[in-house]
């Protein structure tokens, strides 16, 4: 087992991680193996080619988790805003990595008066990010400490799309001249990218709008875009992402405000979208990963959803009316993200655990 005293950090790969818990599923019994722990409040995962994986903490680490068994911190991070809701957020490797050697990373940056959820796109190289440039950013004006967003995800045609939520402001989520509250589509140069579909409103960035706090965002094997986002007192949604469509907060929502009053005009409004799911009461959701089948075959298709609020991952299939099966165990306490990796097993975050876990079918 690896360790640097400097990071706390404990890793196990390889055979190390073979020990871990056993999981009743409906597919069969799955085994948990911790890959590290002594992480702080960890938010994102990404696979390396060859191995490697790259994990965010919200306060501001990057580090990477060597195939061989090493522990090595990433240097080079812009300045971020690590207060309130704040911090290093997501951590996304292109496709093309193996030969542009690039990353990106969402993150709070900070602002005259407060902070701003922004992408920068770096070199990665022997445990550093060069060349770092912030590519995109909000512009200033948003002193809050909440909804900040940040999950990325690279579209079929190598655009970046970011979740960005409404800073807890409400109205401006609905304003097509504030990027409050939306899903935006850019290029690797943060540029609006081509075909979207208000190309003359808020830097034509925006490709959908009405989103309360978006905290996962994931593409399928059709190369549809899934969104995961947090509501109120209930009202947490499974979208499925079109361009120019309308998400309806906070004119429409499946919970309450906090206060227990009613939001905006209810449950349904012409020209808002309606989730495909919704959870009442709220589970925080946080991750959302669609499963390719690799290892287990009865899963293809179905998307994993990892809880905040009640500590586990749920396993929605939608050839199944979105029926939900709660995967929890002693591991899934606030799991924050939720990722397949190349070989098909399933790696999740756990923040109260401070830790890095893979499930695979037990042998």
């Amino acid at each position: 087992m690896g360790r640097i005293t400097s990071l706390a950090l404990a890793l196990v790969f390889g055979a190390g991680a073979a020990c871990g818990s056993d999981l009743g599923t409906s597919a069969g019994t799955a085994t948990i193996s911790t890959v590290a722990d002594g992480l702080r409040e960890p938010w994102s995962l990404a696979f390396l080619p060859g191995g490697d994986v790259l994990v965010t903490e919200r306060g501001g680490r990057l580090i990477r988790l060597g195939a061989d068994g090493g522990v090595h911190p990433v240097s080079g991070l812009p300045a971020i805003h690590a207060e309130g809701q704040g911090g290093l957020f997501d951590i996304l490797v292109p496709r093309d990595f193996a030969r542009s050697g690039e990353v990106l990373i969402s993150f709070a940056r900070p602002q005259a008066g407060g902070a701003g959820t922004a992408v920068a796109a770096a070199r990665f190289a022997d445990d550093r990010l060069g060349d770092v440039r912030v590519i995109w950013e909000m512009p200033e004006g948003s002193s809050g400490g909440r909804h900040f967003g940040g999950r990325l995800a690279e579209g079929p045609d190598g655009s970046i799309y970011l979740g960005i939520g409404e800073r807890g402001e409400f109205d401006p989520a609905q304003d097509l001249d504030a990027l409050h509250g939306k899903i935006i589509r850019i290029t690797r140069q943060g540029a609006p990218a081509p075909g979207n579909p208000f190309p003359d409103r808020a830097g034509g960035v925006i490709w959908s709008y009405g989103h309360r706090n978006p905290q996962g965002l994931t593409f399928d094997a059709e190369g549809r875009l899934w969104e995961s986002e947090h509501g109120a007192k209930g009202g947490d949604e499974v979208n499925l992402i079109a361009p120019g469509k309308n998400y309806g907060w906070p004119v429409i929502a499946y919970g309450r405000h906090y206060s227990g009053l009613r939001i905006g005009v209810g449950t349904a409004a012409e020209g808002m979208e309606q989730p495909v799911h919704y959870w009442d009461p709220s589970i925080a959701p946080s991750g959302h990963m669609v499963y390719s089948g690799r290892l287990w075959p009865d899963w293809a298709g179905d998307h994993f959803v990892g809880s905040l609020k009640f500590d586990y991952i749920a396993r929605l299939d939608p050839d199944a009316g979105w029926a939900e099966e709660a995967l929890r165990s002693r591991e899934t306490r606030r799991v924050r993200d939720i990722r397949e990796a190349p070989d098909g097993s399933i790696w999740f975050l756990s923040v109260d655990r401070g830790a890095v876990f893979r499930m695979r079918p037990a042998e």
